[in-house]
């Protein structure tokens, strides 16, 4: 078994209706260093951070601590928003979809939630992955065998902990919750 660190990205300088791809703010870049310093005792780990801005401003502090560069990886990117919705839209079909389940969304989604869980499953050795609020319920639900597409309100720089093996994924410790704002 392999145990994997499954971080949230910081606190974004913008919301989902504004932004594609926001950065960190200032409060999201406090939190990056900060998370630097909780993990550092556990390396030097590879780190894997999906391509968003966000994720890859979070993972910066705790690679040049570890003198490690992150590997961008695309499974672990956000969930797609339907082709069409508008942005100022986007953070309404959010909502809606954050309150059902996968099955719900459809094959589109239920692809994007496979992508997520088969990479997660396929890392070979201890590894922090920075990646997004829905992607890391994706692999809660999987470890759990519940299709809901949140289970944990996971708040800003919160670190599940799972362990993978062959053909299995088991949470070891729940990420810090909070009241979570999709803006």
């Amino acid at each position: 078994m392999t145990l994997l660190y499954l971080v949230r990205h910081g606190r974004a300088a913008a919301g989902w209706d504004a932004s594609m791809d926001p950065g960190l703010d200032r409060i999201g870049r406090a939190q990056a260093t900060e998370l630097a310093a909780r993990l550092a005792d556990l390396g030097p780990l590879p780190i894997v951070a999906s391509p968003y801005r966000r994720c890859q401003e979070t993972a910066a502090p705790l690679a040049r601590r570890w003198r490690q560069r992150v590997t961008t990886e695309a499974a672990m990117g956000e969930i797609p928003s339907p082709p069409g919705v508008a942005m100022d839209r986007r953070t309404d079909w959010l909502r809606v979809a954050m309150r059902g389940t996968w099955a719900d969304l459809g094959t589109r989604y239920a692809q994007y939630r496979d992508e997520v869980v088969a990479f997660v499953a396929g890392l070979t050795e201890p590894t922090v992955v920075v990646s997004h609020f829905v992607a890391i319920n994706a692999v809660i639900g999987a470890a759990t065998a519940d299709d809901r597409v949140v289970i944990r309100s996971l708040d800003n720089t919160s670190v599940t902990v799972v362990d993978v093996g062959r053909d299995e994924v088991r949470v070891v410790e729940g990420g810090h919750e909070a009241d979570t704002l999709i803006r």
